[in-house]
């Protein structure tokens, strides 16, 4: 079974059932934001895909929005606190130990944007997976660190699931 099948079927699962979408939501961005299971799940796919089932399944764009935004955030949230606790250890374990150049790229990142680059982060895969887990290593003052990653969560949601509503508005117009 490969990627796009899965997706496939959280969408029409998710068609058929619009009370789950929230859910869905939480837990695909969730796994997105969060530091070794984003390298391994990119699910921003199936957002997008979520996002276009709204107003034409009954999904509601609400509560699927808070429900994205809150997985996103607490994802990161989690990823900063393995930063903390694991220090530079964490480029030592899988997957991330597959992917060499990525905590010293995102430790490049940080130092340059700073605060800024955990908003940018949030919008880049490789940036995603490594952005909140320097944030931690580097202690960044913890309140800092989740405004700025709950704010961006808010935005990152906002914007997949508008960019899938609005593809599937324009797919709709199309004359097939």
């Amino acid at each position: 079974m490969d990627f796009q099948s899965i997706i496939d079927g959280i969408v029409a699962f998710a068609r058929e059932n619009a009370a789950w979408a929230p859910v869905l939501m939480f837990v695909l961005a969730f796994g997105e934001s969060l530091a070794f299971v984003s390298l391994l799940l990119p699910a921003w796919g199936a957002l997008v895909a979520l996002g276009a089932l709204i107003g034409t399944s009954g999904i509601s764009f609400w509560p699927v929005w808070i429900a994205a935004a809150l997985g996103a955030g607490f994802g990161d949230w989690l990823s900063y606190w393995i930063g903390q606790k694991l220090e530079y250890r964490v480029q030592h374990i899988w997957p991330l130990s597959r992917h060499p150049d990525l905590i010293p790229r995102g430790e490049a990142f940080m130092r340059k944007w700073g605060v800024p680059g955990i908003f940018i982060g949030r919008f880049f895969g490789p940036l995603r997976a490594s952005v909140p887990l320097i944030a931690g290593i580097f202690e960044m003052p913890f309140w800092t660190f989740q405004l700025a990653n709950f704010a961006s969560a808010f935005v990152w949601a906002a914007v997949l699931l508008t960019l899938g509503d609005g593809i599937s508005r324009v797919l709709s117009l199309w004359p097939w």
